[in-house]
């Protein structure tokens, strides 16, 4: 099968290429030609597909009003997307379409074309744009629901994309234009849900309930994973790994380690909320607490994370599919999560990890006391937590549900 691949990067910038590159594989190993459609850049993975990629647009770099204007007028349509997927697909002839994140870069303008040349058009759901401007159903440091539904104006009003007025119109823009007045998304055939909660969700917020079936991540077990998890060897302390993001509650888990002073935490990540992060440490002298920058070598963080004795992810957000919960599973390793999201569906309490009450560091740090000496407990959970996400996260089963997709969709054509 011929499958056109669409995201707007193309090198590994977060769970969302992560996610890309490991299935793209996963298809050509099972004899699929893959055929890429992405923008620009220097730090991009290889594609002999590359000419037909768009000019690279960086939003944050602000360049005066003249070269702005046209920018923006690209984040509401791209042309260019459009006419350059256009000359792709006479050049290739993809059977079917499947589609990542495109906002704002290639934008939903290309979405006509699909459906122009009869290609069925598949759309995994990364996050929540589909329903909300700002990606996160989140802000104001906040769970939001505000734009519920075609209420976008919210977004302006609360100035929900980096707290700015001038993107926060844009990106209100960009909804009325392509769920509104062209209603672009009529032309995908078929949206992926990694999580019940966010099928859930869209179904929620009025996308037919015909057009969203869920699928959930999946994670290969391959080197970086051993064969043989050592359970009995729990290691030391309790470990944090991903994006240093408000949302992600890392404040909720500083002020749990507040009470739990005979604990080490490791933070291993970088984002936006670094320094005010590495400040609360500081002024709160919370000597039991390191940050270490995010590890390019993905065996040097599964040894961290294997070294540790328990994984935490205090998210105060609607979590859909965190791979980084697969991963810790992956490792043996039981997980200390938010009960919100799509967290609860990984999360079996007192089987695969431990639930605690929504931003309530209270109850993080009185499950952190719980269980971090019960060895015992700790040992059997990270067994049970390693065969479930081999039997349903494994690579095998995820390729099958998604051909399975494709092939319905092909047919029916």
């Amino acid at each position: 099968m011929k499958i056109l691949m669409i995201n707007k990067f193309f090198y590994r910038r977060s769970g969302v290429e992560a996610y890309m590159f490991d299935f793209i594989d996963l298809l050509r190993q099972n004899g699929h030609q893959v055929i890429e459609f992405s923008m620009q850049d220097e730090k991009n993975n290889y594609s002999k597909f590359a000419q037909y990629f768009i000019k690279n647009i960086d939003f944050n770099k602000r360049e005066g009003f003249w070269k702005d204007l046209p920018k923006a007028l690209h984040l509401l349509y791209s042309f260019e997307a459009r006419n350059k997927l256009e000359k792709l697909i006479l050049k290739e002839k993809p059977e079917i379409a499947h589609l990542h994140n495109v906002y704002f870069h290639l934008t939903p303008s290309i979405l006509a074309v699909l459906k122009k040349y009869n290609i069925p058009v598949v759309w995994t759901m990364h996050d929540y744009h589909l329903i909300c401007p700002n990606y996160k159903l989140f802000t104001q440091d906040a769970i939001c629901e505000r734009c519920k539904i075609h209420k976008y104006y919210n977004c302006f009003k609360y100035k929900c994309i980096k707290n700015t007025s001038a993107q926060s119109f844009l990106a209100m823009l960009e909804m009325y234009l392509h769920k509104v007045i062209l209603r672009s998304y009529k032309y995908v055939d078929l949206f992926i849900a990694p999580s019940k909660f966010m099928a859930k969700k869209l179904i929620e917020w009025r996308i037919e309930n015909a057009k969203v079936n869920q699928v959930y991540n999946f994670i290969s077990i391959s080197s970086a994973f051993p064969d043989v998890i050592k359970t009995e060897e729990l290691g030391e302390g309790i470990v944090y790994f991903g994006r240093l993001g408000v949302e992600k509650g890392i404040f909720v888990l500083l002020e749990a380690m507040k009470k739990l002073s005979e604990i080490k935490l490791k933070l291993i990540g970088d984002g936006p909320e670094r320094p005010e992060i590495e400040n609360y440490i500081q002024a709160n002298k919370l000597d039991n607490v390191t940050i270490q920058s995010h590890l390019l070598d993905k065996n040097k963080l599964f040894e961290l994370v294997q070294n540790s004795r328990l994984v935490v992810l205090p998210s105060i957000w609607y979590e859909n599919n965190p791979i980084s919960i697969l991963e810790a599973f992956a490792l043996g390793k039981a997980v200390i999560g938010s009960n919100v999201g799509g967290i609860p569906e990984l999360i079996k309490d007192g089987q695969t990890g431990f639930l605690f009450k929504l931003g309530d560091p209270a109850d993080l740090a009185k499950k952190i006391k719980e269980n971090y000496n019960n060895l015992s407990l700790l040992r059997k959970i990270g067994e049970n937590a390693r065969k479930f996400v081999k039997e349903e996260f494994g690579a095998k089963k995820h390729y099958e549900e998604i051909l399975n997709i494709y092939k319905g969709l092909v047919k029916n054509s």
